[in-house]
């Protein structure tokens, strides 16, 4: 089952471009993300490949006054320790004579 965390505020232009640097900047690591949703922090874990998606509404006021909205996706299948150390540590830990038998021939 899913867990989702959400947030909502109003706050300045300037204070929402810190917020989208902020998730930039950890997007950016070489490792996890640290991504604060209100007075949660999330440790989450990007693979190095996102999906990324963009929409802007633009409301008429016709429909109840004029509003624009945008909403950005990002999504990713969560990143796994190296899957060659796993594999290498496997074969490691199997007796010596079936690493020697399956092993002849492999460079």
């Amino acid at each position: 089952m899913g867990e989702t965390t959400t947030y909502d505020d109003d706050v300045s232009r300037s204070e929402a471009a810190d917020l989208l640097e902020a998730i930039a900047a950890e997007l950016d690591g070489p490792d996890t993300a640290d991504i604060r949703v209100g007075n949660k922090l999330l440790t989450l874990s990007p693979d190095d490949r996102l999906e990324y998606g963009i929409e802007v509404e633009e409301r008429s006021p016709m429909l109840g006054g004029e509003r624009e909205e945008v909403t950005i996706t990002l999504g990713w299948e969560v990143a796994t320790a190296d899957a060659g150390a796993d594999i290498e540590q496997e074969r490691d830990q199997r007796p010596d004579e079936e690493r020697e038998e399956q092993d002849d021939g492999v460079l």
